[in-house]
C-alpha cells in the first residue's frame, strides 16, 4: 500500500471528526474510533462496527482515544489506536487495528486488559447491519462448525438471540441480487438481536451470548482480543457492483398526489418535577394546541390523587384532556383500584384514554398484564366511551414479548427512547425510520386496533434493564434521564420528522416529552436546577416548541406524504389543512445542506429557524411566531434552500 497521508494524533491533540475511507469497491467512514456507514456504491452493507464496554447496569463506559495513526490510500487505509475506558469501578483499556484493503476486505482488531476489578455485562465487538435489510437472504456459520439459510424478519422480532442467528462464528447476507457481504467473528461466541425492537435502525451482532448469566466479575490483569473481518463474496463471475450516484443538492419531495393521511393527536407528559404550570406557562403551552397531558400514576402511591388533581386543572386550563398512565400491582390491585374510585370520584377528571401497566415490567416473559387489566377495568370502564389501552411503558421489546389480552383493551401502546444503546447525534438521526417500523410492527400486533407512542422522549425515563439500583446524581451532575439536546435546534429538526415517521406509519396519538423543566418544551420560570451543565434560559421555550406549534395550528388537518433522498441529512414532513399547505425541512446535519423542496406550490412564505435567531427565538416565542416569513416563487415546483446547521425552515402556501 502506498500511502497518500499518515496522520499522527498525540495523546493531548484534538482527533479528526469524520474521516472519509475506502477499501476497494466500499466507502465508509471512521469516526471516534468507529466504522459507519460502509457501503458498496449507495447499497448500505454494514451501519456500524464498534467496541462496547457495559457495566453491570447496560451503561456504556465512554471511550478515551489516544495515539491514533491513519495511514490513507486512494483504495485502502491502516488504522491504530489506543483507547481508555473508565466509569465509577470501571477501569479497562485496549489497542485498536483497523484495515480496509483494495479487495474490498476489512478487518477489526481489538486487544484488551482489565485495569481494576469490576462487574460487566458485555465487553467487545457489535456489528450493526443496516434495518434496509429486512427480508433478505442471510446465512449462518455456528460455532459447532455446522451452516444454515435464513432470512432476516421484517417484521419486529422479540426474541434474544434471534434464531437462527445464535451461536455464531460468523454470518453473511446479502447485500444486493449476487453479491454478499460475509463477516468472520473470532474471540467469543456470538449472537443476533433485532435492534429494531428499541427503533434502533439495525439488527445488531454482539458477543458474549445473552444465555450466559450476567453480570459477570472481570478481575484485574483479564485479557480480552476480538476480530471481526468484512469480505465480499459474488454467487457467480462478472456480476456487477451497484453504482455510487453523484448528485448535488439533496431532494426533499412533497407527494401531494398521493392519499393524505389524518395528523393524529399529539400531546405532552406532564411535567415530572411537580411544580404547577405559571399563568405564563399557561399561555405558551396553549399555542402548542396540545390534544391531551399524560400524567403517570403510580397507585400504590398514597400521592397519586394530589398528582392526579394537578395534571386534571392544568388540563383544564389549557381546555384538553388527560392521557392517564395507570401503574398497577397486581398484589395489591384490589385496594389501589379502590383507592382510584376514590380519586376520580373526588377529582372528576376530563379523560380521553386510559393507559394500563403493570407496576413491574415482564422482560423475559410472564406477564401481569391481565391481572392489572381486570382489576381496574370495573373502575374505569365506568367511562363510558373512554378506551383503555395497554401494553408497555418502556420499549417495544416488553410489548412484543408480552401482548396484552386483546379482547380486555381497546388498543395497544408503546414508548421510544432514542437513546438506548447510542448517543450519538447521527444513531438518533437513525431511529426516526424504526419509529415508522415499530408503528407497523405494533398494528400487525393489535389485529386492527389502535395504536398509540407515549411517550417519545431522548433519554430513558428509567431502566426496566438494570441488574442493581442505579448510583445516585452526584452533586451538580445531569440525572440519566435528561439530555442537553432536549434545549437544541437538533431537537426541533428531530422532533419534526419523528412526527411524520410516526404519524404516517398510521399511529393513532402520539405523546412527547413534557411540559416544562429540561425534559420539556420549555424552561421553567426559576430556570435550569444546575445551570453550569444545562445552561438554559429561564423562562424561555425550547426550539422544539416552535415546531409542536407549527404542528399544532394544524391540528384536525392532515399529513401528506413526503420523502428524503437522504433522510439522515435532511428529512422533515408536510401538512394541509382547509385549503392551507406547510411544510417544515430540517437539517440534520452539523454541516450546511443545500435541498431543493419539490411538490411545492407557486408561491410560499419562508421562515428560517437557526443558530442565528434560535435565542431569539426562545426568549421571546411570540414575536418570533408573528414573523412572516420571506416571500419566495417556487419553479416548476421546486425551491431551493441553503439550511444552516440544524436548522428548520417553514414553508406555508
Amino acid at each position: 500500500m502506498i500511502p497518500t497521508r499518515v496522520l499522527y494524533y498525540g495523546k493531548d491533540e484534538p482527533l479528526p471528526g469524520r474521516v472519509a475511507l475506502r477499501a476497494g469497491p466500499l466507502s465508509l467512514v471512521w469516526e471516534d474510533g468507529d466504522l459507519r456507514y460502509i457501503k458498496l456504491g449507495d447499497v448500505e452493507v454494514i451501519r456500524r462496527i464498534y467496541v462496547a464496554i457495559r457495566d453491570r447496569n447496560w451503561g456504556t463506559a465512554p471511550n478515551v482515544m489516544s495515539n491514533l495513526i491513519m495511514t490513507q490510500g486512494d483504495d485502502s487505509f491502516r488504522i491504530s489506536y489506543d483507547v481508555d475506558n473508565r466509569q465509577n469501578e470501571i477501569h479497562f483499556t485496549w489497542h485498536g487495528e483497523i484495515t480496509g484493503a483494495a479487495d474490498g476486505t476489512i478487518r477489526c482488531v481489538m486487544d484488551g486488559v482489565a485495569q481494576t476489578t469490576f462487574m460487566k455485562n458485555r465487553i467487545g465487538y457489535c456489528v450493526l447491519h443496516p434495518d434496509d435489510i429486512a427480508g433478505a437472504r442471510a446465512r449462518v456459520d455456528h460455532t459447532e462448525g455446522s451452516s444454515e439459510d435464513a432470512v432476516l424478519p421484517v417484521l419486529f422480532e422479540p426474541g434474544q438471540p434471534l434464531l437462527p442467528f445464535a451461536e455464531m462464528a460468523g454470518m453473511a447476507h446479502e447485500v444486493t441480487p449476487g453479491i454478499w457481504a460475509d463477516l468472520k467473528l473470532e474471540g467469543d461466541t456470538f449472537e443476533m438481536e433485532d435492534q429494531r425492537n428499541w427503533t434502533d435502525a439495525s439488527y445488531k451482532t454482539f458477543s458474549t451470548p445473552l444465555r450466559i448469566p450476567f453480570p459477570v466479575e472481570l478481575t484485574a490483569g483479564m485479557r480480552i482480543r476480538q476480530a471481526v473481518t468484512l469480505s465480499l463474496r459474488q454467487e457467480r463471475s462478472g456480476m456487477a457492483a451497484p453504482a455510487a450516484t453523484t448528485s448535488g443538492a439533496l431532494a426533499f419531495t412533497v407527494d401531494r398526489d398521493r392519499p393524505a393521511i389524518p395528523l393524529p393527536p399529539i400531546g405532552l407528559g406532564v411535567a415530572s418535577h411537580g411544580e404547577p404550570l405559571t399563568e405564563t406557562e399557561l399561555t405558551r403551552l396553549a399555542v402548542l394546541s396540545p390534544s391531551h397531558l399524560r400524567v403517570d400514576l403510580t397507585l400504590s402511591d398514597p400521592q397519586f390523587g394530589r398528582r392526579l388533581s394537578q395534571a386534571a386543572q392544568e388540563a383544564a386550563r389549557l381546555d384538553t384532556a388527560l392521557e392517564v398512565a395507570l401503574f398497577i400491582d397486581p398484589l395489591s390491585a384490589a385496594a389501589e383500584a379502590a383507592a382510584l374510585r376514590t380519586a376520580l370520584d373526588a377529582f372528576d377528571p376530563r379523560v380521553v384514554r386510559w393507559l394500563v401497566f403493570p407496576a413491574r415490567e415482564m422482560f423475559k416473559g410472564g406477564s401481569f398484564m391481565r391481572e392489572a387489566l381486570e382489576a381496574v377495568l370495573p373502575v374505569i370502564a365506568n367511562d363510558q366511551g373512554v378506551p383503555v389501552i395497554s401494553g408497555t411503558n418502556a420499549d417495544f421489546i416488553f410489548m412484543g414479548r408480552n401482548v396484552p389480552p386483546l379482547e380486555l383493551v381497546d388498543g395497544l401502546s408503546f414508548a421510544i427512547t432514542a437513546e438506548v444503546h447510542a448517543f450519538d447525534n447521527a444513531s438518533i438521526v437513525e431511529t426516526l425510520g424504526t419509529q415508522a417500523q415499530a408503528v407497523g410492527s405494533g398494528r400487525a400486533l393489535a389485529q386492527g386496533k389502535p395504536v398509540y407512542v407515549s411517550p417519545i422522549s431522548f433519554k430513558m425515563r428509567h431502566n426496566p434493564y438494570a441488574t442493581a439500583a442505579p448510583p445516585p446524581t452526584p452533586p451538580g451532575q445531569l440525572p440519566s434521564q435528561v439530555d442537553l439536546r432536549q434545549m437544541s435546534l437538533f431537537a426541533a429538526g428531530w422532533t419534526a420528522a419523528s412526527i411524520k415517521h410516526v404519524a404516517e406509519a398510521g399511529a393513532a396519538g402520539i405523546t412527547y416529552f413534557e411540559t416544562t423543566g429540561w425534559r420539556g418544551v420549555m424552561e421553567t420560570a426559576a430556570g435550569s436546577p444546575v445551570p453550569d451543565k444545562f445552561v438554559s434560559l429561564p423562562g424561555g421555550v425550547f426550539p422544539a416548541y416552535h415546531v409542536l406549534a407549527d404542528v399544532g395550528e394544524f391540528r384536525g388537518g392532515q399529513i401528506i406524504p413526503s420523502r428524503s433522498a437522504d433522510r439522515l441529512a435532511v428529512d422533515g414532513l408536510a401538512l394541509r389543512k382547509d385549503g392551507k399547505l406547510r411544510v417544515l425541512v430540517a437539517n440534520m446535519t452539523a454541516e450546511p445542506q443545500t435541498v431543493v423542496v419539490r411538490g411545492l406550490p407557486a408561491q410560499l412564505d419562508v421562515r428560517v429557524l437557526d443558530a442565528a435567531n434560535a435565542e431569539a427565538a426562545m426568549q421571546a416565542p411570540e414575536a418570533f411566531r408573528a414573523e412572516a416569513g420571506q416571500r419566495m416563487i417556487a419553479k416548476d415546483g421546486a425551491l431551493a434552500l441553503d439550511l444552516p446547521p440544524y436548522a428548520v425552515a417553514r414553508l406555508d402556501a
